[in-house]
C-alpha cells in the first residue's frame, strides 16, 4: 500500500497555481500562442542560470543558444518576474530551456555598473515599488529623486517607505523633506523593531499582486520581507555603528510566494544608482510646470528674459538643490547611449560650447 501511494505520488506531480504567482489572461493568451512549449514565471537570477515556476514546481533554467544569438543586449535576457516560454515543467530531463519572453507589462531597470552603455534589470511585470530609505544617517533627498525618476518610468506605482523610525529623532524635518519631492506619492514610515507601518505596507500585498523592494543596502528591505513571510527567509546583518552605512545581505534577485497572498520581489542593495532610462517629467512635475510658463519655448534657463525658473529660484519658490538634481539627472540622462568619445564630446560642449571654442580658451591660457 504504500509503495502504491509512493508510485502514485511520482506520477502526479505536485500542481501549482501559477495564478498565485500573477499569471492572469493576458499572459496566458499569448503563451497560448506557443506550440509545445510551457509558461512559467523568472523566481531567480544567477548570472546565466535561472530558477523558473511551473505548474509543476520550482526547476533550474538557462536560455536556449538561438535565445542568447537574437538578444540585442542584456535587458534582452530574462530577468526576475519575466514570464517565459519553456521547453518542460519538471526536471526530469535536466534544466529546462527558455525560448521565449512574454511582453513585460512593466520594467524596472537601470545603468548597469562599470559599463558605459549597458541597460540592467532589476525586475519585470511588478505592481508596486517600494522604495526604501533609513531615516538614520543614510538619508538623502537626492537619491530619492534618482529612484522615483527610474520607478515612475518602469510604468508600476512607486511608494516611499521610510524604514527605522525608531531611531529618527527629528520625524517631522525628513518628513517635510520628503514631501518636497515625493509629489503623488504615498509615503509609509515604519520600523521592523516596534512594527510601525507594516499593516500600512501589507495593504499593498494583495492575491495576484507583485511588489518589488529597492533600495541602499542595510536600509532593512530583507527584513520587512520576513515580516510579511511571518518567517526569518532572508538573512539580515546589522548597519556599521561607525557610519551607518549598510551592509550587503541579498546577493541575487529572487520571487517570493506571500502566505497571505501576493507576490514580493527582494533585490541587492545598490550602493550607486545610474539612470538608463527614466521618467523626469513625473518625478519633477513641479520643475517641468515652471518651466511652461517662460517667455520661450525652448529657454535654457541662463540670461533669457521672462525666465520663470529663475523668478521661481530668486523668489526661494523653488530650490535651487532641486533644481541643481533635476538638470543633473537631465544631462546624465541625454549622455544615455552614448560612446565614450561621445561623452566627451557632449562634455566639451558643455564646458566650453565645441572644440574651436575650447582649442582657443587652450590657445589663450598659454598666451597669458
Amino acid at each position: 500500500m504504500l509503495l502504491d501511494e509512493y508510485i502514485r505520488q511520482d506520477l502526479n506531480p505536485v500542481n501549482i497555481n501559477l495564478k498565485n504567482y500573477g499569471l492572469n489572461e493576458r499572459f496566458e493568451q499569448e503563451g497560448a500562442t506557443y506550440i509545445d512549449l510551457f509558461i512559467a514565471r523568472v523566481t531567480e537570477q544567477h548570472r546565466e542560470l535561472y530558477k523558473v515556476i511551473s505548474e509543476c514546481g520550482e526547476i533550474d533554467a538557462s536560455v536556449s543558444g538561438k535565445f542568447a544569438y537574437n538578444a540585442d543586449d542584456q535587458t534582452s535576457f530574462p530577468a526576475v518576474g519575466d514570464w517565459v516560454m519553456i521547453d518542460r515543467v519538471d526536471a526530469k530531463g535536466g534544466k529546462t530551456i527558455i525560448h521565449h519572453i512574454l511582453r513585460r507589462k512593466s520594467v524596472l531597470s537601470r545603468q548597469a555598473a562599470g559599463t558605459e552603455n549597458a541597460g540592467q534589470i532589476i525586475a519585470a511585470n511588478i505592481d508596486t515599488i517600494f522604495i526604501c530609505m533609513s531615516l538614520n544617517a543614510d538619508f538623502n533627498i537626492r537619491r530619492i529623486e534618482r529612484y522615483l525618476t527610474i520607478a515612475w518610468d518602469s510604468m508600476a506605482t512607486p511608494v516611499i517607505v521610510l524604514t527605522k523610525s525608531d531611531l529618527c529623532d527629528d520625524l517631522p524635518q525628513k518628513l517635510a523633506d520628503i514631501a518636497s519631492v515625493s509629489m503623488g506619492v504615498d509615503v509609509i514610515t515604519c520600523s521592523s523593531e516596534n512594527g510601525d507601518g507594516l499593516d500600512e505596507i501589507s495593504t499593498y500585498v494583495g492575491q495576484g499582486k507583485t511588489i518589488a523592494f529597492i533600495g541602499s543596502s542595510g536600509v532593512g528591505k530583507s527584513t520587512l520581507i520576513n515580516r510579511l513571510m511571518g518567517q526569518d527567509v532572508l538573512r539580515t546583518k546589522a548597519i556599521r555603528e561607525d557610519d551607518a552605512k549598510g551592509r550587503h545581505t541579498t546577493t541575487h534577485r529572487q520571487l517570493l510566494l506571500l502566505p497571505n497572498g501576493g507576490i514580493v520581489i527582494d533585490t541587492p542593495g545598490m550602493r550607486e544608482l545610474q539612470i538608463y532610462t527614466g521618467n523626469l517629467s513625473k518625478t519633477f512635475e513641479d520643475i517641468e510646470e515652471i518651466a511652461a510658463r517662460c517667455k520661450f519655448g525652448d529657454c535654457s534657463h541662463e540670461t533669457e528674459p521672462g525666465c520663470a525658473i529663475r523668478e521661481a529660484l530668486k523668489n526661494e519658490t523653488l530650490s535651487e538643490k532641486r533644481f541643481a538634481s533635476y538638470k543633473k539627472l537631465q544631462r546624465e540622462m541625454s549622455y544615455s547611449g552614448l560612446s565614450a568619445r561621445q561623452l566627451e564630446n557632449e562634455k566639451i560642449n558643455r564646458m566650453f560650447g565645441g572644440k574651436d571654442e575650447m582649442k582657443r580658451f587652450i590657445k589663450n591660457v598659454k598666451k597669458r
